[in-house]
């Protein structure tokens, strides 16, 4: 098979994996925040409606429109933000879950304007794959930079201890708000592209399967840093098809699969701690015998659990 039929066949789905991985960076920010916020399905289809309006009824660019699918759900993020994250764990999860089913509501009752369960039809169809790439390596940039600048080292903070890290110093309040609000862009433009991709949007694209979906694809590749929400998009987006040959057993096998993952590599399987640990295990990384009772430190690798000899005697 040449590139071209390649693409063909598969090219949605190759331009669906740009789309999920978007949608997994967008709930690892506010993973990353301690935040437990399942709102990202509401927030993609906020964004897939706002953007397609505006191509289909306003006939505005593109980019344009993709700003109207950031923008939107930014707002409503700000708005239903204020109340909502003062709650954490599983209350936060629970208002945020209601507030998709209330979007899902309106959608279904503005049938003038959304389509009701119809959906929208005819979105012309915009993205290209450069589109998508450079939409997640501008996110993936941002984040990195923010990963390690003052607002990522208070996200970690507030995700260790809410209230020491209040004590320390920084707003937590302004901090959840920011990484609310951010995730809601991002998760934004992800459904921009997808509308302006599939053709077709509906009320049952975003509801409450979607939004599981996006916290899975999270925690399956792990939130310790942004290459697993990435990696846990692809595994997600492409499991199921890569078991097509299973025919009706595809899902129980894709279960399975999530199921063994899961209880077998319970931080995801991108943990650089855990890489860090295998490849401390080297022939000199664990002393054995007679050196272990001399005083023989596995985890630190030199004898007296770390302290230099020399430093022991300046102080004799």
């Amino acid at each position: 098979m040449d590139l071209a039929n390649f693409w063909d066949v598969y090219g949605n789905l190759v331009l669906t994996l740009g789309t999920n991985s978007l949608l997994a960076l967008s709930i690892w920010l506010t993973l990353n925040c301690g935040m437990l916020a399942m709102a990202n399905a509401a927030f993609m289809g906020i964004g897939a409606y706002a953007a397609s309006l505006l191509t289909m009824n306003y006939d505005v660019a593109f980019p344009v429109a993709l700003l109207g699918g950031m923008a939107a759900p930014a707002l409503v993020a700000a708005i239903i933000g204020l109340p909502t994250i003062r709650l954490s764990g599983v209350y936060l999860a629970m208002a945020t879950l209601g507030f998709g089913e209330v979007v899902r509501v309106i959608v279904l009752n503005t049938e003038s304007v959304t389509g009701g369960a119809l959906g929208l039809t005819g979105i012309p169809q915009s993205t290209q794959w450069w589109h998508v790439l450079l939409a997640v390596a501008a996110v993936l940039f941002v984040l990195s930079r923010v990963r390690r600048s003052k607002i990522g080292r208070a996200f970690d903070a507030i995700r260790g201890d809410e209230t020491a890290a209040g004590l320390m110093g920084i707003d937590v309040r302004a901090s959840k708000m920011l990484a609310f609000v951010a995730s809601a862009v991002v998760a934004g433009l992800a459904g921009a592209l997808n509308a302006h991709l599939t053709f077709f949007i509906g009320p049952a694209e975003y509801g409450f399967d979607r939004g599981v979906e996006i916290l899975t694809m999270a925690i399956l590749g792990g939130i310790g840093g942004l290459t697993g929400p990435v990696l846990g998009a692809c595994i997600i987006t492409v499991l199921p098809e890569a078991l097509r040959a299973l025919a009706d057993y595809r899902l129980v096998a894709n279960g399975v699969i999530l199921v063994l993952i899961v209880l077998f590599l319970p931080q995801g399987i991108w943990d650089p701690v855990r890489f860090k640990r295998w490849l401390n295990k080297g022939p000199h990384a664990a002393p054995s015998g007679l050196a272990a009772l001399q005083g023989g430190s596995p985890a630190l690798g030199r004898p007296g659990g770390g302290r230099h000899p020399n430093k022991d005697s300046d102080h004799a």
